[in-house]
């Protein structure tokens, strides 16, 4: 990716505040802040984490520019004091997080800063801005996967996103949960993501007719021929003149029509028909490929209508996450440390009980049945508690805590990795075929019951007994 300075790219309050905390004397106060969400998108079963390496790349280029502090001393608010803090900025955080690629569910860290409160609190909007843009897209297009069955899916929507970081960043959260590939060319050279894609309505039209256009497109991609055969009439033309070009222009020299593109019409019919001009004509390796603004549900029902289909090129809704477009993460400060180094928790109480905030610094522990690999529950706990696997351990649910079970035969996995120390990133990023293959790994070993569309079963996430009661306590204090 070509380098940018995004110190600036942050809420104004985040200065008023930091300003406010220097002239208070609190600007080296250590705060612990979580960054978490309180609801999956489309009401699903649990979220993919994405967007750490962004994060990470944001993170090492904190500086603030001559203009930068021209212009914040324009705004007449901000004291000198603080300016100079600004100019000889220094990045000192400790960061932990969750992997790319991890499911994660509501309530847990996704990410973790601890430090100078003055700079914990400064980095709040591209700690969101990142985790929740891709994470979303992410989320959306692991159901989109699922939902073809092991049929490709190619992200298509780079024309339709919000904005230029809205199609890159997109695009390879998309195939961080599975998504075969990508029309958008730059994220292929900045991340690997496989660049795929034929032709448009245009190249049909541009020439006297529908069967020259495929023999010109033919002879130039002899060994990736795929055509669009909807721009004029699939059945009637579209299919017959691919056949055509198949039989007249690539076999004779040596070569297969690798597949057809249908973007419109009654899809379902269509494929089906379609595959059978395209058998019946010796052509049963060529590939179906469709698109127009499918999502996972329309693609459920059309494989459940016999729709004879191998990809999917998915746009708009995809790229947009189009039915639930906000991922809806949330910052919030969970402690600080007194002079002494003390941990004292805090929470934030709402008349909202989801708003209600978990307090201290803690970790995440997932546990895995040894007896079929499946997830059975995530446990928060204090940041020095460990799990013993090798005891009886008692897990409740959080609010109804007279749901109980005691697992046996079980491991504990803690999710939250340290990224930074003392401002110094301390984790590889991995490469993204990695955290691609990671991903896929992770969510196999999640229940089918938490992983279906409609009304699936709640993953649980409960917290340690120590953790809940000081929770407990701080909800009576206050």
């Amino acid at each position: 990716m070509i380098p940018r300075n995004l110190t600036m790219l942050t809420d104004f309050y985040e200065f008023t505040m930091s300003n406010g905390y220097l002239k208070n004397g609190l600007a080296d106060t250590v705060a612990y802040f979580d960054m978490f969400f309180r609801k999956i998108p489309d009401n699903g079963g649990y979220a993919v984490m994405a967007g750490l390496e962004q994060l990470c790349d944001y993170l090492n280029g904190l500086s603030f520019t001559h203009d930068d502090i021209d212009y914040l001393r324009s705004k007449g608010c901000f004291c000198e004091e603080f300016l100079n803090y600004l100019k000889n900025f220094r990045f000192s955080c400790d960061v932990w997080a969750i992997p790319e690629g991890t499911p994660v569910f509501p309530g847990e860290p996704l990410v973790t800063v601890r430090g100078p409160v003055i700079q914990a609190q400064f980095i709040e909007t591209m700690v969101l801005l990142n985790i929740n843009h891709q994470s979303l897209i992410a989320t959306k297009a692991s159901r989109m996967v699922r939902a073809a069955q092991g049929r490709a899916i190619m992200e298509f929507g780079s024309r339709r996103a919000q904005g230029a970081d809205g199609a890159i960043l997109g695009a390879r959260a998309a195939y961080i949960a599975g998504c075969a590939g990508t029309a958008c060319a730059i994220t292929d050279r900045a991340f690997g993501v496989p660049a795929v894609g034929t032709m448009a309505h245009s190249w049909v039209q541009l020439f006297d007719s529908e069967f020259e256009a495929f023999r010109a497109y033919a002879k130039v991609y002899p060994d990736n021929c795929v055509l669009l055969i909807d721009t004029y009439n699939v059945l009637h033309s579209g299919v017959k003149n691919a056949i055509r070009c198949a039989k007249e222009v690539l076999e004779p020299a040596g070569h297969r029509l690798k597949g057809v593109r249908i973007d419109s019409g009654d899809i379902a019919y269509l494929t089906k028909k379609t595959r059978e001009a395209l058998d019946a004509a010796g052509l049963s390796d060529c590939k179906i490929t469709v698109s127009n603004s499918l999502d996972e549900f329309l693609i459920r029902d059309l494989l459940l209508q016999g729709a004879r289909i191998d990809s999917f090129g998915i746009g708009e809704r995809l790229i947009t996450s189009k039915s639930e477009p906000v991922f809806g993460g949330v910052y919030k400060l969970a402690a600080i440390e007194d002079k002494d180094g003390n941990i004292i928790p805090k929470i934030k109480i709402s008349e909202n009980v989801e708003k209600i905030t978990t307090p201290h610094f803690k970790q995440i522990y997932r546990l895995t049945s040894h007896e079929d690999g499946k997830y059975i529950a995530d446990v928060l706990t204090l940041r020095d508690e460990t799990i013993d696997t090798k005891k009886p351990y008692t897990i409740f649910d959080p609010t109804h805590t007279w749901k109980k079970r005691t697992l046996e035969s079980f491991s504990a996995e803690p999710l939250l990795v340290q990224i930074f120390k003392d401002g110094k990133q301390v984790y590889k990023c991995p490469p993204i075929n990695e955290v691609r293959a990671y991903c896929a790994e992770k969510l196999s070993n999640l229940w089918s019951e938490v992983a279906r569309f409609e009304n699936p079963h709640p993953y649980y996430v409960d917290l340690s007994q120590k953790l809940w009661d000081i929770k407990r306590s701080l909800l009576e204090k206050y």
